[in-house]
């Protein structure tokens, strides 16, 4: 009988070896696991265990599990935890466990799998019939599609091999921007880029292909790759449920990506930020970001990490756009319905950006439904907006236009005070975007936009100012590893200042800058540890600084124009991106830019080691047309680095030097209409910046809540800076009001973020200091005695706090709070008397500050029902800008009473701000 035991009991740990389960047996389960979710369940089980678990995380969204085991193997632990439920598993030789609802599936491959099979079998699909499925079948394919195997290339399946493609939105067949996919297998992966596109450089065999992104449903494809081919891959758009909102794009990719100083956001986070009149302005947004700044309420001018307004470079489908505001500044310049996302460097600039200090703040637009027409809008209390899109040929081209407008002229003349009755103000702006895709190698794609605002404030003169851009851009995929983009935009700006009221002074003051680029941008995958990106731009400039001109036959004043400039600026770059270990990685580049001042122009040469006036000129020198006047050139580095501690935490450094050869020339604190922009010349050098960053990135709770610090140091030489009453509208010899001054900045930045659940958001606090020093030759041109001092955008503390909690699927709220200091001002401190006229003494520059700054608005946003046959999905938004009332400073002035200086405060928005939205999408 003993014997016999012994025999069963042998022969059953011999049958325990050959399976599956028995090859777990050298790990079993301890634990107490307290109503977790089965995402969170598998994913302790996977760090204990050398088991890998794959479900669809939507399935099991509701799926808790409680248990408490004790040193039991993995597929015992399973059985207690779906007992009782409609959920099912299997394991393979492999460790993976694939969880089902209902359906119980096989683990074990076919006996032939491994075999050349005939392209017709039911469980292998060639990729290129798997692309374009029926119409009618498409949606159930979607998700069908998880559980086919599809061939890919042709060949012996040996060796490396190249997989390429898009990720498309089901629905609308728009590209899926920062779309990860991963062969989690052998711990490699990609990126979608601009256009949705991937390359991934795989052993050759099959593999399991992940995708994860921002708004879609995770979602995987199994390859056999045989040889270099293509996949293309739709997904599903992810719709908010009763439970919570997963939203896992590179929800690792804090800490695993290269990119330090980068901020991401899509336009379904931006509108969950409340504004002061109820509508999505992603530059608001972006100001609730940690190192980014502005000078006070109702200016979309951006301060990045200390630097000034002019050293933003912001794209607009690549084109660049020089006044990026409506309505003195409270609006963006774009209409948030047509907007996929924006990009906002801070630092590591990649090697394909140029030509500005702080940033570069890359807006995209979405490319339309290539599917089906479709439209959405919005009434607000100053603006309405309607936007449509649809296919021109389905599945191949789409066309996507939107347009906004104000009516506050309507609301201003409603006023019984007559300084806002007599005044107007308005604006509006249009947008369109097609996109055609000839073939899987070629597309096209088009972009104008144009804006014009318009106001007066209770006098005759009329401001008006126009914004024009343009881009047009080929696409073309020579292989798998390698395309290259084609691009070719135009930008235009101007303004004028008009008044007509008194026949015999109406005037009219013009001025104008115009630019027109082309570019050619490569990437190049040689293999999956390194990224090679490499190309050429060229920028041509066309300025007219300024014009005073009369208005009507009667007018008496005398034309003044001022010389034109023009100006070319050029740059060729490379760089790569290198794995040199899983945990260990650099990105390298080196951009080179030359700068050419161009005739024709009188350029004024002073006398050497004196201050420039009008009294030290010693000559004039005529250059022809085309002529280069002055001419610039120097490397721009780029060089960083990312060390991974573990796979929940990273360090990143990096080091940037940018060139900026165009200046912007203003005479107040925030952005105005009426800015210029000056070209370097002779006697106007290029500023040049170098920034060293150091941060620590980490994530908790599964990627679900990211936090990292920022520490950065920067060095500015050649910014410009004013003469203390420098004229700067129609000065013929701006340089003369004009001195070079150095600059440093520095700074500290946390941001912790959580984008998951009922409630989700971020909050951000900033420390950091914006010092200007002018050091002149002469002691005329000095400031403040050549010491450092502040700059106007210098505010030390900055703290802001987005929230956003959903109470239902149709109810949610929205909280913002934001503080920071008080910006720099100069202040009077006394008056005298010299040579019998009176005198005000003023205090050093920027040595005293405007109280601090303190707000906090709230939201509440309604949907409609949820059902998927209707007419329209519509939503309310109703919220309050400035709760408290605060009465923030925008400004301080002074006014001479009674013989008494006397000072005062202007702020913009003195009290709570009630709106009321109304959204609708069909």
């Amino acid at each position: 009988m003993k014997y016999c035991y012994s025999t069963c009991c042998g022969l059953l740990l011999l049958l325990l070896s050959l399976t599956g389960y028995g090859q777990q047996a050298e790990k079993t389960i301890t634990g107490d696991f307290n109503h977790l979710l089965f995402e969170q369940f598998a994913s302790q089980l996977e760090a204990q265990t050398a088991y890998r678990f794959y479900f669809d995380p939507t399935a099991v969204d509701s799926l808790f599990v409680t248990l408490r085991v004790q040193d039991q193997p993995v597929p015992a632990v399973l059985q207690q935890a779906l007992q009782n439920t409609k959920f099912r598993f299997a394991i393979d030789d492999e460790r993976r466990v694939f969880v089902t609802a209902g359906t119980v599936i096989s683990a074990a491959p076919a006996a032939d799998f491994y075999q050349p099979r005939p392209a017709t079998a039911a469980s292998l699909v060639p990729a290129d019939e798997a692309a374009a499925p029926a119409a009618s079948t498409r949606s159930h394919l979607v998700s069908a599609s998880e559980y086919k195997v599809y061939e890919i290339g042709a060949g012996g399946g040996s060796g490396k091999v190249t997989l390429g493609g898009h990720i498309r939105e089901l629905k609308s067949g728009e590209p899926v921007i920062g779309a990860s996919i991963v062969a989690e297998a052998l711990n490699l992966g990609t990126t979608t880029d601009q256009f949705g596109y991937y390359s991934l450089t795989l052993p050759a065999g099959r593999h399991d292909l992940k995708i994860r992104g921002l708004g879609i449903k995770n979602t995987k494809r199994q390859v056999v790759l045989r040889g270099n081919g293509k996949l293309e891959i739709e997904v599903e758009e992810d719709i908010i449920t009763l439970k919570e909102v997963v939203i896992e794009a590179e929800k690792d990719k804090n800490v695993s990506g290269m990119q330090m100083g980068l901020e991401k956001l899509d336009i379904k986070t931006m509108r969950q930020v409340p504004t002061a009149f109820g509508e999505t302005d992603i530059l608001r947004v972006i100001m609730t970001l940690p190192g980014v700044k502005t000078v006070g309420e109702g200016s979309t001018g951006l301060n990045v990490r200390g630097g000034a307004t002019d050293q933003n470079l912001i794209l607009f489908n690549d084109a660049t756009i020089y006044n990026p505001s409506h309505l003195f500044g409270f609006f963006s310049a774009f209409n948030p319905d047509i907007l996929q996302g924006v990009e906002l460097y801070k630092s590591a600039i990649p090697a394909k950006y140029g030509g500005r200090l702080a940033s570069v703040l890359d807006i995209t637009t979405r490319e339309g439904n290539k599917k089906k027409f479709g439209g959405a809008g919005g009434i607000g209390p100053l603006t309405s907006r309607l936007t449509l899109e649809g296919p021109i040929l389905k599945d191949k081209s789409s066309f996507i236009v939107s347009g906004r407008a104000s009516y506050s002229d309507w609301i201003l003349k409603q006023l019984s005070d007559k300084n806002f009755s007599q005044s107007a103000a308005s604006f509006y702006d249009v947008t369109a975007h097609v996109t055609h895709e000839f073939n899987e190698k070629n597309t096209v794609y088009a972009t104008g936009y144009f804006s014009s605002d318009r106001f007066r404030l209770a006098s005759d003169t009329t401001y008006s100012y126009r914004n024009q851009a343009a881009s047009l851009k080929w696409r073309h995929n020579f292989s798998n590893r390698l395309y290259g983009v084609l691009t070719g935009t135009y930008s235009h700006y101007d303004y004028d200042v008009t008044s007509t009221q008194n026949p015999v002074t109406a005037s009219q003051l013009k001025y104008a800058i115009e630019q027109s680029g082309a570019r050619a941008d490569f990437t190049y995958y040689p293999n999956n540890r390194h990224t090679v990106d490499f190309g050429g731009s060229t920028l041509l400039y066309n300025i007219a600084p300024g014009s005073f001109l009369p208005r009507g036959d009667q007018s008496l004043i005398r034309p003044d124009v001022l010389s034109k400039e023009r100006a070319l600026e050029s740059a060729l770059y490379v760089s790569d991106k290198f794995d040199i270990t899983s945990r260990f990685s650099v990105s390298a580049g080196l951009r080179y830019s030359f700068f050419q001042a161009l005739g024709p122009r009188n350029v004024l040469q002073y006398a050497p080691g004196e201050s420039r006036t009008e009294a030290s000129v010693v000559d004039t020198v005529r250059y022809g047309s085309n002529k280069v006047l002055a001419s610039y050139q120097g490397p721009e580095y780029r060089l960083s680095a990312r060390y991974s501690l573990n796979d929940r935490a990273s360090v990143k450094a990096s080091y940037t030097r940018t060139r900026q050869y165009i200046h912007q020339l203003t005479n107040t604190a925030s952005v105005s209409p009426t800015d210029v922009w000056k070209l370097s010349d002779n006697n106007i050098r290029p500023q040049v910046g170098d920034q060293y960053s150091v941060g620590y990135y980490r994530n908790f709770k599964s990627n679900t809540i990211e936090a990292s610090v920022e520490t950065y140091y920067k060095t500015l030489r050649d910014f410009v800076d004013y003469k203390s009453g420098a004229t700067l509208v129609l000065n013929p010899h701006i340089e003369t009001d004009i001195i070079n001054a150095a600059g440093k900045a520095y700074g500290v930045e946390v941001f912790v973020k959580k984008l998951t659940g009922k409630l989700n958001g971020w909050v951000g606090y900033t420390y950091s200091r914006s010092l200007v020093q002018v050091n002149a030759a002469t002691t005329a041109d000095m400031i403040n005695g050549g010491r450092y001092y502040p700059s106007n955008f210098d505010k030390p503390h900055d703290f802001t706090l987005v929230g956003n909690y959903r109470f239902s699927r149709r109810i949610s709220t929205s909280l913002n709070a934001t503080y920071s200091t008080g910006r720099p001002i100069t202040l009077p401190l006394a008056k005298y008397y010299l040579g019998n006229s009176q005198r005000v003494y003023y205090s050093d520059r920027n040595a005293y500050r405007v109280p601090d700054y303190f707000r906090i608005d709230l939201a509440v946003n309604l949907e409609g029902n949820h059902k998927v046959k209707k007419l329209a999905h519509s939503s309310w938004t109703v919220g309050v800008y400035n709760l408290t009332g605060r009465h923030n400073p925008y400004s301080i002035y002074f006014k001479s009473v009674g013989g008494q200086i006397r000072g005062y405060q202007l702020s913009i928005f003195g009290n709570p701000i009630p709106t009321i939205t109304y959204n609708f999408k069909f």
